[in-house]
């Protein structure tokens, strides 16, 4: 029997996971939540096998909770589900400690075969995200600006390029406007940005978001 839980910030997509899962005899949810400040303390009490963890909450950012589960949890296999843009995201998720990766936009069955197989200590990769992990290694001589930033400020980079002001990306992180300011400020040096149309029409022609 697969333990499985569910990290996802919108209860209708909690609900149809659950939905969807519940005719998977073999995957058993043990538990749920909304919030990135409780997920790796309720996998550690609720001794999860597979965590399906949403790429955007409030708390600390999805990498920073692959990382502490990957310390306080290592045979905890994190299967990440996202809408984002694959090769950007998947690339650091993978190299975070992530046992896979996989959008919303597949099917049931591949979401159930995907839980399985990283649950059988096997790295879930679709064609495509391998394909462009691929490219990306082999083209690492090409250092891009986006490519100096920590994992919080790429967050808050694609943040700021879908358009979230200040406010909203510090109620969804659960951080201050002031850190968030801070953050702003850090990724302009790094990527000798000065406004927020340069960054927009960057994280664009890069395809960072979707």
């Amino acid at each position: 029997m697969i333990r499985l839980f569910i990290a996802d910030d919108h209860p209708i997509v909690r609900e149809g996971l659950k939905n969807i899962l519940s005719n998977c005899p073999d995957i058993f949810l043990v538990g749920e939540t909304s919030n990135g400040n409780d997920v790796v303390a309720d996998c550690e009490h609720n001794q999860v096998d597979v965590l399906l963890l949403d790429i955007s909450m409030p708390g600390p950012g999805f990498l920073d909770i692959i990382h502490r589960l990957k310390v306080k949890n290592p045979g905890l296999k994190t299967l990440v589900l996202s809408m984002h843009a694959e090769k950007h995201y998947a690339m650091r998720a993978i190299k975070t400690g992530a046992a896979g990766y996989l959008t919303k936009n597949h099917s049931v069955e591949e979401l159930a075969r995907a839980i399985r197989q990283v649950y059988n200590g096997n790295m879930y990769l679709t064609p495509e995200i391998a394909d462009n992990i691929v490219s990306m290694m082999q083209s690492e001589n090409k250092v891009y600006a986006h490519e100096a930033l920590s994992d919080r400020e790429y967050q808050i980079m694609c943040m700021i390029g879908e358009g979230k002001n200040t406010h909203d990306i510090a109620e969804q992180l659960s951080l201050s406007p002031k850190t968030v300011g801070t953050y702003r400020s850090r990724i302009f040096d790094k990527m000798k940005l000065t406004t927020n149309a340069e960054l927009i029409r960057y994280v664009i022609e890069h395809n960072l978001i979707q």
